[in-house]
């Protein structure tokens, strides 16, 4: 591989590096000397990430100069290879900066991300627009089919061609400036945005009559909802929650006007009618129009059921309270009084059933029993705090990855659950595999003195969710970094995660994991027939709401023209639109909806009900062939997880199930057939 004048430069950068004091005692600009190359935590101060972040983007400049210097014809080697392993300190310093700033948060952190985003924005329009590296890729994309490229490289090659062109490539010179002006107003906009949904979250606690405290916590708000028999008080914390970042210190509703319409303007240089059709054009769905007929066939079916909930809930209070018409603030109030008197299926009876400690075993199990991947908890290995769990994973006698989970909350952690990256799996230029890093973070109730962490049903659900994003990760087989893991089209992304919720809602699974956690006695079948009778029960709001959501980010991101945008207005208009009923709200609202407004699923929030078809499709399978560790279907869904963006994922899809998706099996699942 022709790689000798990239090689030389970087190495020149790093020893120029090395002669100041300052470099050599930072972290980042030598290899991690612990076990697997993990980051070595415990070395890296928030003084050691700007130098580190402006090494790093010194270096991959150098890397892009030399490869556009290059006096030989653009080949695979020289160009796309080159391309691909560039930025390598940026990619590491970047992983370990954002990724901790989602969960170890803190001022300094703050000063340090409103700092460096402008300044990685303007790197990355640098490489983006760079015209000369731009005609090199173009040159060898043009050559492609007659370079002998096997189909992984050919990937390889389409993809970074048609990414330059997203990302601006084609721009005409005299808009260049404008469009990098306007990522980097974006970049600072969607990092303001968070900032403010976390500060205005932690800012709230409310002191109750009886001791205890209630924050906006997901984990302690929703169960206060469900069983506090104080209207006026879950009223009062309704508002709390809802009300966030609407207004005040942390008003985020200005910040929403600018960048919907900065990302319209972006679309618009791109050649494109809007900003959902620029997303869209790179993910399975193409257009915004497939995006609503996806949502809409599925919203009719659903709002009839929220319809005949809301009937019954509204009987409920009409009893307690005669006169009092029903509200959003009900809802899960008396969604979990008719659950259990329907069902008799109380949350304080499952809980014990499902501790932390159970559910993470059980989706081990499954991960066990499908893939024959084994998990060793390591304490020695370094960690970032004291409450992530460290986990070495293995396929047999290999080391395929090391898995990170950090279960509880902090006042300097996001809300919600996530799964991230400190290294993605790839193959280096001399062909070693590097195993990858993986980051599972929730925020589940905290143990106690006397009583392990006891999750509810949706929260064990949520642990498998990420944990198949965990295992997409995990078992990538793929050489090149770019194409590997869980870097495939946002709306194929869900598959892995959402596909292993079936395995923890199986009442065959169940028996297997969930056990008291005093007695150690396995879940009684009479509880697991209350949990089966009860699976489609609440659909109508789950599904509603989610939604709901979906089509109030399509809405956001399919305006045409630049226009005046008060969030709560256009939150309103949307919502009328479809008809929702006024008890219940789309899953968040404007203000605080990080999805579309910062975590990058701007006019892709859709892609959970996208890929649900996918994923209960995918299951069918498995029942129908009457083992749910099928190892015949196991083999072919583990390719699938293992390749990555490598092939065309509708084909990797139709090679494990032999045919196109039916929503059907979504619908009978949901009781909505």
């Amino acid at each position: 591989m022709k790689r000798t004048v990239i090689v030389a430069a970087a190495v020149m950068l790093l020893l120029a590096g090395c002669k100041d004091k300052k470099n050599m005692e930072n972290p980042f600009f030598s290899k991690w000397n612990t076990p697997y190359e993990i980051p070595d935590f415990s070395r890296i101060k928030t003084e050691h990430y700007m130098p580190a972040f402006k090494e790093g983007m010194e270096r991959q400049k150098a890397e892009i100069d030399a490869l556009v210097n290059n006096p030989e014809a653009p080949t695979f080697e020289n160009t796309i290879l080159a391309y691909e392993y560039s930025g390598q300190l940026l990619n590491e310093v970047s992983a370990v900066f954002f990724n901790l700033s989602e969960c170890e948060n803190n001022d300094a952190m703050e000063a340090i991300a409103e700092e460096v985003t402008p300044l990685l924005s303007k790197h990355g329009d640098d490489i983006a627009l760079n015209a000369a590296l731009f005609d090199r890729i173009k040159s060898v994309y043009e050559q492609r089919e007659s370079l002998g490229l096997n189909a992984e490289q050919m990937r390889l090659v389409e993809k970074h061609y048609k990414d330059f062109v997203r990302a601006g490539a084609n721009v005409p010179e005299n808009q260049q400036a404008r469009f990098r002006e306007l990522n980097e107003q974006i970049a600072s906009l969607t990092l303001r945005f968070a900032q403010n949904v976390l500060k205005a979250t932690n800012a709230y606690s409310k002191d109750l009559p009886d001791g205890g405290k209630v924050t906006l916590d997901m984990p302690t708000w929703e169960p206060f909802m469900q069983t506090c028999t104080d209207r006026a008080l879950r009223e009062e914390l309704w508002h709390a929650f809802t009300d966030r970042c609407k207004e005040g210190e942390f008003d985020n509703t200005k910040i929403i006007d600018t960048l919907v319409n900065l990302r319209l303007e972006r679309a618009n240089i791109l050649g494109f009618p809007t900003h959902a059709d620029w997303v869209l054009d790179d993910c399975l769905a193409k257009t915004p129009a497939n995006v609503y007929k996806c949502l809409l066939d599925i919203w009719g079916p659903a709002l009839k059921v929220a319809k005949q909930e809301r009937d019954i809930y509204s009987k409920m209070l009409e009893k307690d309270e005669p006169g009092a018409k029903l509200q959003p603030w009900d809802w899960r109030y008396y969604a979990e009084k008719y659950r259990m008197e329907k069902y008799a299926l109380d949350d304080a009876e499952m809980r014990p059933y499902f501790s932390l400690d159970s559910v993470r075993a059980g989706a081990f199990m499954v991960a066990n029993r499908l893939y024959g991947l084994t998990f060793t908890e390591r304490t020695d290995l370094p960690t970032y705090d004291k409450e992530a769990r460290c986990f070495e994973v293995k396929d047999g006698d290999q080391t395929i990855g090391i898995l990170y989970m950090d279960f509880h909350p902090r006042a300097s952690k996001r809300s919600g659950a996530w799964m991230t990256e400190f290294r993605g799996q790839k193959r280096d230029l001399e062909g070693n595999n590097i195993i990858p890093i993986i980051q599972v973070v929730c925020n589940f109730t905290k143990p106690t003195a006397d009583k392990p962490s006891l999750l509810n049903f949706d929260e064990s659900e949520t642990l498998f969710h990420e944990f198949g994003h965990a295992l997409h990760g995990l078992l990538s087989k793929c050489t090149y970094p770019s194409l590997a893991g869980t870097n495939v089209p946002r709306d194929f992304v869900e598959l892995p995660s959402q596909v292993m919720e079936n395995w923890c809602r199986h009442p065959q699974v169940m028996k297997m994991y969930a056990h008291h956690y005093q007695t150690g006695e396995a879940i009684p079948d009479a509880l697991i027939k209350k949990i089966e009778a009860a699976a489609t029960y609440g659909q109508g709001f789950v599904t509603t709401e989610l939604l709901a959501a979906s089509l109030l980010d399509m809405d956001y991101y399919s305006i045409t023209e630049k226009q005046a945008i008060n969030p709560l207005v256009f939150e309103e208009q949307a919502m009328n639109k479809i008809g929702i009923i006024p008890e219940i709200i789309s899953r968040y609202r404007s203000p605080y909806f990080q999805h579309i407004f910062t975590t990058g699923y701007d006019a892709g929030y859709y892609s959970y009900t996208w890929t649900a078809i996918l994923d209960a499709d995918a299951f069918e399978a498995f029942a129908e062939s009457g083992d749910l560790f099928n190892p015949e279907l196991a083999a072919k869904f583990r390719h699938l997880l293992e390749s990555g963006n490598t092939v065309e994922p509708m084909d990797l899809y139709r090679a494990f199930r032999g045919k196109d998706p039916s929503p059907k099996a979504l619908l009978k699942r949901k009781g909505m057939l």
